[in-house]
């Protein structure tokens, strides 16, 4: 297909980029929630999740379809930002949910703040995804899953 057959079907540049961003965020997040719900509790779906994203990278090549767009999508790309800020959301969503869904299980203590475990794992797995790209290599994903995992054992769970 040339490329005026493509710009027709959307109003703008924009508007193409973030057809794009949601076609491989949701490649990315189906790879990302391989086996997520065959877990028991919250904690170990975490964990699943975790593993996933270090293991089982996007079908799309490129990294992390939000981190890459979100590094663009500044305050000049409206359409884009709010699509990569609802993605974000719906990440975080999904993992607090799990977090208290733990809770509720009393596999995670009542004091842990789902919010906080959030945003460490998301910015602890983000960071090592960029560090592994520019260093090409996995180490840095690999030492924040062990990281990330000894924190929702000793952390976030209940001892047993």
């Amino acid at each position: 297909m040339k490329k005026g057959g493509i710009y027709r079907h959307f109003a703008s540049k924009e508007e193409l980029a973030a057809e794009a961003f949601d076609y491989t965020r949701e490649a990315a997040w189906n790879a990302r929630l391989l086996h997520v719900d065959e877990k028991a509790n919250g904690i170990e779906k975490l964990k699943q999740l975790i593993a996933n994203f270090v293991e089982h990278r996007s079908p799309i090549a490129g990294g992390c379809p939000i981190l890459n767009t979100a590094i663009d999508a500044d305050d000049g790309k409206p359409v884009l930002r709010a699509r990569v800020a609802k993605a974000l959301r719906s990440w975080v969503g999904r993992l607090q949910a799990f977090v208290q869904q733990a809770q509720e299980q009393r596999d995670a203590r009542p004091e842990v703040d789902p919010k906080a475990v959030t945003t460490l794992i998301v910015a602890s797995l983000e960071g090592a995804l960029m560090m592994s790209r520019i260093q090409r290599h996995d180490e840095a994903p690999r030492r924040v899953q062990s990281h990330l995992n000894g924190y929702l054992d000793r952390e976030v769970g209940v001892l047993r």
